[in-house]
């Protein structure tokens, strides 16, 4: 197969821009200077100059597009893929959120159906499982019947069905068994992220030290910060996991998300969207999963509390958001949406940032930092 350049732009590489040319062959990158040498005939892409970035990573995300995951089947996930495409959003995680173990496995049997196709839009790497081994007090959207103690028998079971394809798994420090289930997540290659949690500092901080590699939509469904009892928002700030932020100005007041950054670092932050089937349309009434959802402002919350349900944000609104509250260079905000993911369920081998041999997920943005052109697995996405 010939490879295709992308001439005349800024490229992210080792968190600066610089200029250069890149080219993809069999869906993978090679860099080149700017002074690479083009054959004629050669399929060539002329930046004009505009900066390309790698592809941007969800690793949180209950749908769009009149799609909820619980119930999505490969339609559906097409459907996904191709709203966040347009969004600068190049992979992602399905995040299966608590339901019936039937259900749970049925979820699970979409997502590889779906793997297996090739179809257009966002590459899916895999499964979140958002539950079930949750908190009742911090349950949110999460349906109080389904909630369980930890059983590592049971994510195993789901693993095994997933052919290794689960990547990530939100669970409560304080339920009766997640304590002997964190070090069973490492061993299944399964991320754990700590959240719908009203766990108090020390028992956060022992399941840090048991593996806990971050925390689920920090801020939100969680016991907050007091001077007496940090709880799991200050050992999330305090140590070394990674923060899923929702950047929506909703989910957390922009000086919190200042708060965060300055505590985290850059290196530490994860952007995520938490959004809905309600992600693209208008506002009404959705669900999420067996909840019912109304959208008012492009807010979603539960119909029967008022308690917020995940987002209708994007990725690259998320990314603008960064940027206007803490006044950070692009620079430094992009490894939020590419190299954090990447690193946290382990695919920066092959994905997150511009180089050898990486698979060609890029975007162009445009002078206002939004995607004018995106590139998933070397294939230039055009819009159906």
């Amino acid at each position: 197969m010939d490879e295709t350049y992308i001439m005349n732009g800024e490229l992210y590489i080792d968190h600066k821009f610089c200029r250069g040319t890149i080219g993809i062959r069999d869906g993978k990158l090679k860099i080149y200077g700017e002074d690479k040498e083009i054959r004629a005939g050669a399929e060539v892409f002329d930046a004009k100059g505009r900066k390309l970035v790698p592809g941007f990573i969800d690793i949180h995300t209950h749908g769009a597009m009149g799609i909820d995951v619980n119930g999505a089947d490969t339609d559906g996930y097409e459907k996904i893929g191709n709203f966040f495409a347009s969004h600068g959003t190049t992979s992602y995680l399905a995040s299966v959120l608590t339901d019936t173990k039937e259900q749970t496995e049925w979820c699970i049997g979409q997502c590889l159906g779906f793997r297996g196709q090739k179809r257009s839009g966002a590459h899916l790497l895999g499964i979140h499982l958002e539950g079930p081994f949750l908190s009742s007090e911090y349950k949110g959207a999460m349906p109080e019947e389904l909630l369980r103690t930890g059983d590592a028998g049971l994510a195993a079971e789901y693993q095994a069905l997933a052919g290794g394809c689960i990547r990530y798994m939100t669970v409560s420090p304080e339920v009766d068994g997640v304590a002997e289930l964190i070090p069973a997540l490492r061993e299944l290659e399964i991320a754990a992220a700590m959240g719908h949690s009203g766990a108090d500092y020390a028992t956060s901080m022992r399941a840090v030290a048991a593996g806990v590699a971050a925390v689920t939509h920090t801020g939100n469904a969680m016991r907050l910060l007091h001077q007496h009892e940090p709880a799991i928002f200050g050992a999330a700030l305090e140590s070394d996991v990674y923060c899923e932020v929702i950047c929506d100005g909703r989910h957390l007041h922009p000086g919190t998300v200042r708060l965060i950054v300055k505590a985290k670092g850059t290196d530490r932050v994860v952007l995520i969207t938490d959004s809905i089937m309600a992600a693209g349309l208008p506002d009404g009434n959705y669900h999420l999963g067996v909840n019912q959802v109304v959208v008012e402002d492009g807010d979603a919350k539960l119909a029967d509390t008022g308690v917020r349900a995940g987002s209708t944000l994007t990725q690259d609104k998320a990314l603008v958001n960064m940027l206007s509250y803490t006044g950070l260079p692009l620079e430094k905000v992009l490894p939020m949406l590419t190299e954090n993911p990447a690193r946290l369920i382990g695919v920066f081998e092959e994905k997150g940032s511009i180089a050898d041999g990486k698979d060609a997920d890029l975007v162009l943005l445009d002078e206002h930092n939004a995607p004018a052109e995106v590139w998933i697995g070397g294939e230039r996405w055009k819009r159906s």
